[in-house]
C-alpha cells in the first residue's frame, strides 16, 4: 500500500522484504533514499542501517514504533538521516522523502541544484554544489546527508545562536515532533567527532545552555570555479 501511494505521487519505488533483497537492489539501481523499517524479518533495521552506512551515504529514513525512543536515538547515532514514528500518515513520509531529496539536489523530484558556493573556516572547505567537506590536510571527510545539511546551516549563519527548532527546520524541513527532540543533539555530537580536534571541548560548535548552538569560527564564502563544469557533467 505504501509503495503504491508513493508511486502515485511520482516516485519510482523498489521493494525489499529483507536485508539481502535491499542490498541486491542497491547494487543494480540508483537509489536516492532508503525507507527502512526497524522491525524486519531476520536482520533488524538498525543492523541493516549500520551496514549500509559503512558502504554508502545514501539517505536513510527509519520507520520506528512510537515507544522506541531508544531505537530512534541509536538509529541516528549509527547514521540514519531521519525517522518517522508509527503509526504515521503516508503524506508525512512523502514530505520527508521530498525534503531529503531536495537537500541532495535529486532531479527525480524537481529539486534545484545547490548553489556553486564554497564555505571556508579554519582551513576546512565545504563545497555546496559537490556536497563535499575537505579537511585542512586536504582529505575528504565523509558526512551523512543530515550531517552535511547541519554543517551547512551553521556556515550560512555563523556566530549566531540557532535553536534546536531552527536547526530542525533548516535541515529536516519540519518542526520537532516532540517537546524535546534529541535528533539534532545526536547529529551535532556525530558532526563534532568529525570536525573538532577535541569533541568534548569543541572549538567550532558551542552549546549555549537553554538556547541552542553557536558556530564560533569565522566563515568566508567564494564561488566554486569548477562548478559549471561539474554541473555540465551531472546533467549530461
Amino acid at each position: 500500500m505504501l509503495a503504491r501511494f508513493l508511486t502515485d505521487h511520482g516516485l519510482r519505488v523498489s521493494q525489499a522484504g529483507n536485508g539481502g533483497e535491499m542490498f541486491a537492489i542497491c547494487e543494480t539501481a540508483r537509489i536516492d533514499v532508503i525507507v527502512l523499517d526497524i522491525m524486519m524479518p531476520g536482520e533488524d533495521g538498525l543492523s541493516l542501517c549500520r551496514r549500509m552506512r559503512a558502504q554508502s551515504t545514501v539517505p536513510i529514513i527509519l520507520l520506528t514504533a512510537m515507544s522506541g525512543e531508544t531505537d530512534r536515538i541509536i538509529g541516528l547515532e549509527i547514521g540514519a538521516d531521519d525517522y518517522v514514528v508509527k503509526p504515521f500518515n503516508p503524506r508525512e513520509l512523502l514530505a520527508r522523502i521530498r525534503a531529503v531529496t531536495r537537500r541532495l539536489g535529486a532531479a527525480s523530484i524537481n529539486a534545484e541544484r545547490p548553489a556553486a558556493a564554497v564555505y571556508e573556516f579554519s582551513g576546512w572547505q565545504l563545497n555546496a554544489s559537490r556536497r563535499t567537506l575537505t579537511s585542512p590536510a586536504g582529505a575528504l571527510t565523509d558526512l551523512t546527508s543530515g550531517e552535511f545539511d547541519l554543517l551547512l546551516a551553521f556556515l550560512e549563519y555563523p556566530q549566531r545562536v540557532l535553536t534546536r527548532d531552527q536547526l530542525m527546520d533548516m535541515t529536516h524541513g519540519r518542526v520537532s515532533q516532540q517537546p524535546f527532540d534529541r535528533s539534532i543533539d545526536v547529529q551535532i555530537s556525530r558532526l563534532r567527532r568529525k570536525i573538532e580536534a577535541t569533541p568534548q571541548d569543541p572549538a567550532f560548535i558551542k552549546t549555549i545552555r537553554n538556547e541552542g548552538y553557536f558556530f564560533s569560527a569565522s566563515v568566508t564564502l567564494r564561488q566554486d570555479p569548477g562548478a559549471e563544469m561539474f554541473n555540465a557533467r551531472a546533467q549530461a
